[in-house]
């Protein structure tokens, strides 16, 4: 199991704390004691900036090169841009608008690939080539990374859940939150909630191994079109997840019209992964106190009122 991070409370001084909200008329849709964590409210829309300014903040470098959908590059050049440092970030051309428009308005530079010709890690480490003194950051397979995203997980352990239901792509979140939840000696489980489409973490979970996507999943939560869980947080995924929920994508849409028309709350499809997964499996979490976790709100106008319109 990796060590518990020794710095969380200074990401916690930059980060804005996560907005807990109750709903009641989605709790009693869902059948259980929910309570929101919304992070759609953090610096650049989303849990990432903990993580992002973790890494930013230090490591010696003045630059940084990363591979993002979109939520973590905008996060480092969010980041980069308030300690004087510099980014470029490696984007599939197929990612939301406002998330490539956000990483440039930051500052940042996006360099924009076809995944279908060039793989971000390819592209990664041409960049990481034609500039060595640049540090390599995974938006999830970092022990920073980690350790940043783990703040989340002391603030959630300030409250009493039987469950936390987060979102997992390549691991960083749900590795944090375990890490901080255990940390604190938090007794609540932590279920990941992951795309069907894009099901490695969970076919990792079940074979004991890291098990990995032949090619990028195209799942409309774009946060979760990763290949593989990263291998820092493996250890950390296998021993502290109770289990992964496999959501179906019109559960994820679905998620996105209940946190809209129940909660009040605009979420990425991402970041409404966990409340496709009450929806998913329903009997798991009847009746229980659950902390759901809406990782981030940043999502193209027209990606999102196509979903609301069914």
């Amino acid at each position: 199991m990796m060590q518990a991070p020794k710095s969380i409370r200074p990401v916690t001084e930059m980060a804005r704390p996560t907005t807990f909200i109750e709903a009641p008329r989605l709790a009693k849709l869902l059948g259980i004691d929910l309570t929101i964590a919304t992070e759609t409210f953090q610096h650049t829309g989303s849990f990432k900036f903990r993580a992002a300014y973790n890494v930013a903040s230090k490591i010696a470098q003045q630059k940084i090169i990363a591979a993002s959908s979109g939520n973590f590059g905008q996060a480092i050049a969010y980041a980069c841009a308030l300690l004087g440092k510099s980014c470029t970030i490696v984007m599939p051309s197929t990612s939301a608008q406002v998330k490539i428009n956000a990483v440039r308005e930051y500052g940042g530079v996006v360099d924009l690939i076809d995944v279908r010709e060039t793989s971000r890690a390819g592209r990664v480490a041409e960049l990481a080539g034609e500039n060595p003194d640049a540090y390599i950051a995974s938006a999830y397979d970092d022990p920073l990374v980690i350790e940043g995203n783990a703040s989340l997980g002391a603030e959630l352990a300030s409250r009493e859940f039987d469950f936390v239901v987060a979102p997992i792509g390549g691991g960083g979140l749900t590795s944090g939150i375990i890490i901080g939840l255990r940390t604190a000696d938090s007794s609540a489980k932590v279920v990941g909630a992951e795309p069907l489409v894009a099901n490695d973490a969970a076919r990792s979970l079940r074979e004991g191994r890291i098990v990995v996507n032949e090619t990028e999943p195209q799942t409309i939560a774009d946060g979760a079109r990763t290949v593989s869980v990263g291998h820092h947080n493996w250890p950390v995924l296998k021993d502290g997840l109770t289990g992964i929920v496999e959501v179906p994508e019109e559960n994820i849409k679905e998620g996105v019209r209940l946190l809209f028309g129940l909660a009040n709350l605009k979420a990425e499809p991402t970041g409404a992964l966990p409340i496709g997964a009450l929806l998913t499996d329903a009997e798991r979490f009847h009746g229980r106190r659950v902390c759901s976790v809406i990782s981030g709100g940043n999502v193209d106008a027209e990606v999102y009122r196509s979903i609301l319109a069914g």
